[in-house]
């Protein structure tokens, strides 16, 4: 019957709106608002929001504060951590107020919260009154769902409306962090609020300087109008600099010092599933990461190629039910960096996994068996890209970075790309091409 419902009535249909903002009335008055006793961060934007989320969590606990974090990949109370399994960036309005009443029966001070166009759309965020906004970036994403590019930015905006619509805790401004090095970045300076923060490496008041990358990180200094201080950040790739840029201004504006921001950035050293090494000791290097769009994927394998001295290996996918004008958008950007690509299965959901596999295949130029294979048996596509990889190669395996499972119709089959790397790497790999 829910199937069937949901095949009925469309997404965005008003009647299944006002369900889902049913549903996070009921929880907001079942956990009886746990939100108002904190200081509330939302993270939104297109790319980095987990990375950025979690480098905020590091600076506030740096700072002394007690914090709650929701994200992605993972849950953290204080110094607790705990996987998130529900594949929902922005978890459902029931589990979503348990969290942050847990969060604030522990006392926390700060609560940061991953927010999706989704989510804001959906209400799932009724009864939580954000404090700060924070946007990273936009950029192509989920168009299966809001139709068009200005219906997607306007929706990840609703999260900076809401500051003035919603209800203010005492002492506590309402301050909005913008990125101004995005090219969407006017929409969100123009939304009132009582501060607008504005950070960029290009452009910004609060700014990333004399960027120096390196093969585990970058050094670049944070510069603010009234000081500056240096930082060695331990993840590499300019979009790292953007998400420490995003958290440590927020931070500044919560008037935490810059010793202490520092301290922070410099204490993440990685986010699980996002370019994510995985080193046995093997001779090549080997990376896994969330990246599921063509501008993520475009990103994490320009920094790459940059860094790899012998051939870029790829194993990626796209996943279905989704958006499918970015899957050769995707495929062209794969051909265009790789020196090797195989092609498998993502999360294919209800979709036929052949179907999506062709899409993808429609932006790739090389013929099959011409450095390009197609393996739909995700596991096997990793073994294949590990036989191929000789010294001085990176092997990268795209897509679901840190997810415990693969979705395949309504099942849940247990599936973890960092495991399945570690078995292959422990075992002698031959290859039958």
């Amino acid at each position: 019957m829910k199937d069937f419902l949901n095949t009925l009535i469309p997404q965005k249909h008003p009647l299944r709106l006002f369900w889902h903002k049913s549903m996070a009335v009921l929880a907001a008055l079942r956990y009886g608002f746990p939100a108002n006793q904190m200081i509330v961060i939302g993270v939104t934007g297109t790319k980095g929001k987990t990375t950025t989320c979690n480098m905020i969590h590091r600076i506030f606990t740096e700072a002394g504060k007690k914090v709650g974090m929701l994200t992605t990949v993972n849950f953290k109370l204080g110094g607790a951590e705990e996987v998130n399994l529900t594949k929902q960036s922005t978890i459902s309005p029931f589990l979503l107020q348990r969290k942050i009443r847990e969060m604030a029966n522990a006392n926390c001070e700060v609560l940061v919260l991953e927010v999706t166009s989704h989510a804001l759309i959906q209400s799932r965020l009724w009864g939580i009154n954000v404090d700060t906004a924070v946007l990273t970036n936009i950029a192509q994403d989920h168009l299966d769902y809001h139709g068009s590019m200005e219906e997607y930015r306007d929706a990840k905006a609703l999260l900076f409306h809401q500051l003035n619509s919603s209800a203010r805790k005492p002492g506590t401004p309402k301050l909005s962090v913008v990125n101004q090095d995005d090219p969407e970045h006017e929409t969100f300076n123009r939304i009132p609020a009582d501060q607008v923060f504005e950070y960029g490496i290009v452009k910004g008041t609060y700014t990333g300087r004399n960027l120096v990358p390196h093969a585990t990180g970058t050094d670049f200094i944070f510069r603010i109008p009234n000081g500056e201080v240096p930082v060695n950040l331990k993840i590499p790739g300019r979009m790292n600099v953007f998400n420490a840029l995003a958290a440590a201004t927020v931070a500044t504006a919560h008037q935490i010092n810059l010793q202490t921001v520092k301290k922070g950035l410099e204490a993440v050293d990685c986010i699980p599933g996002r370019l994510e090494i995985i080193d046995e000791g093997q001779p090549f290097t080997v990376v896994v990461d969330f990246a599921h769009t063509e501008d993520s994927l475009k990103q994490v394998l320009e920094l790459l190629r940059e860094l790899t001295k012998g051939r870029l290996i790829l194993v990626f996918g796209a996943t279905g039910d989704r958006d499918t004008s970015k899957r050769p958008k995707m495929g062209a950007v794969a051909d265009k960096y790789c020196d090797a690509v195989i092609l498998t299965n993502d999360d294919p959901y209800t979709e036929d996994p052949r179907s999506i596999a062709r899409m993808v295949r429609e932006g790739i130029a090389r013929k099959e068996g011409d450095r390009f294979w197609q393996v739909l048996d995700r596991k096997e596509a990793i073994r294949l890209a590990l036989a191929l990889a000789k010294e001085g190669d990176t092997v990268v395996v795209a897509g679901k970075g840190a997810e415990e499972f693969q979705v395949v119709g309504k099942r849940r089959i247990p599936h973890d790309d960092r495991k399945i790397v570690r078995e292959f790497l422990g075992k002698a790999l031959d290859i039958d091409l």
